[in-house]
């Protein structure tokens, strides 16, 4: 495989269940995943340190905006965690046009 480009991503947060948006009543648990050291997982809400290094697994237990650092890998995207009373909501995977696709309206 080729290098990766410089300022690539290589930690992301994979999200359970699978579906976007990401919705509290969902009861959402956010795993952080990369290259990094496993264990050396460090957890942001809002921008502001959420709890010690240590877990690569958050059960999601209040709105916002979250995002983990893996040491060696960096920061991942941000996951949104909303508590909206209805919610159109498509498969958290990356789409292509034609792929057939499940959409899932909540409330």
């Amino acid at each position: 495989c080729p290098p990766s480009p410089t300022g690539s991503q290589n930690t992301q947060v994979l999200v359970k269940p699978p579906w976007t948006p990401v919705v509290l009543w969902d009861r959402v648990t956010l795993t952080c995943q990369g290259s990094g050291t496993p264990g050396a997982t460090t957890w942001f809400k809002d921008g502001q340190l959420w709890g010690p290094e240590g877990p690569d697994s958050l059960v999601v237990t209040d709105v916002g905006s979250y995002k983990c650092h893996r040491s060696g890998t960096g920061f991942s995207p941000i996951v949104h965690v909303s508590n909206d009373w209805l919610m159109l909501q498509v498969p958290a995977r990356a789409l292509l046009e034609g792929d057939t696709v499940t959409l899932r309206c909540r409330g």
